[in-house]
């Protein structure tokens, strides 16, 4: 058990190992000097200062958001306003220190700008300036959507779990086999939804295909509303045996992506955040003494 765990772990440090080399050679790795440093504790984990970051940043998202939800409870918000507002601004704060230090510390400053998570930092700070500029209640609708968009900083919280990357590696190489599932599963309930379109007819609900097609999805996932139900036995019988076959249905993605993070798991190295002073990549395992792609000496490993 022990040795599975250690396996486990070295897993999960090596895929995001292999997220920190990707994110170097994308952005821009600086070569020395202050923003090298601040680009070491920001984007990798290696370091005892990255794990802090790390694990501090993790616990403001968490708390921001946190404030986020207790603030929308009406009686919450209305006897700890002040305290609410204060701990907002303090997070609004720190998350823009933080996203100036990432535009900072990298060579492409643009590109990270444009990237997923650059995005995602931006709308964490965005909601609480833009209620400075649209103070009124009726402005943009409603203020509180500006104040609500805010939850999207728990998407921040992917930046930091190498999980987070390599569930995403999995889903995007499965991609093509989810989506050929899917297009097979959509020819399935239009063919069912006008069977049944056809067998119940409009006199019992079924109005029009696409209201059979809506309920052929709620019964092939299993969700079953009960908005519409067939009347007929021949109905039922079609309505049952959507039903078993939405048992199987819901497992073919399942497994799918878990076939793809399986052999991810067992066939990829353990590669670490070195990088070549020469060539400026990265990826290498903790024992290599030359760059895989330039073949010049790399640095000692650092790692605490």
């Amino acid at each position: 058990m022990a040795g599975s765990a250690t396996r486990e772990r070295v897993n999960a440090s090596s895929r995001r190992d292999w997220g920190a080399a990707a994110d170097a050679q994308r952005l821009g790795k600086p070569e020395s000097g202050w923003r090298l440093r601040l680009y070491v504790i920001i984007f990798e984990a290696d370091t005892r200062a990255g794990k802090l970051f790390d694990l501090l940043l993790l616990g403001a998202i968490l708390t921001s958001v946190a404030v986020v939800i207790l603030d929308s409870v009406d009686g919450i918000s209305r006897d700890h306003a002040a305290l609410f507002d204060g701990l907002e601004w303090m997070f609004t704060i720190l998350f823009s220190i933080e996203y100036v230090a990432r535009l900072s510390c990298v060579r492409r400053p643009l590109r990270y700008a444009t990237s997923f998570f650059g995005a995602v930092d931006l709308l964490a700070v965005l909601p609480s300036y833009l209620t400075l500029l649209f103070p009124g209640a009726q402005v943009l609708l409603d203020v509180r959507i500006l104040r609500l968009l805010r939850i999207f900083r728990i998407l921040k919280l992917a930046a930091y779990i190498g999980e987070y990357r390599a569930l995403g590696a999995a889903l995007v190489a499965s991609r093509r086999k989810i989506l050929i599932f899917l297009s097979v599963v959509l020819m399935i309930a239009l063919l069912m939804g006008t069977l049944l379109y056809v067998v119940e007819g409009p006199e019992r609900g079924y109005t029009s295909i696409p209201v059979a097609v809506y309920w052929a999805i709620v019964t092939m996932t299993t969700v079953g509303y009960g908005d519409i139900t067939p009347q007929t036995d021949l109905g039922r019988l079609i309505a049952s045996v959507m039903m078993l076959l939405g048992w199987g249905i819901l497992a073919v993605p399942t497994g799918i992506v878990s076939a793809e993070m399986t052999a991810r798991r067992l066939g990829r190295p353990a590669p670490t955040t070195r990088t070549c002073h020469e060539c400026l990549s990265e990826g290498h395992e903790a024992d290599a003494e030359f760059c895989k792609d330039c073949g010049a000496k790399l640095p000692p490993y650092q790692s605490d």
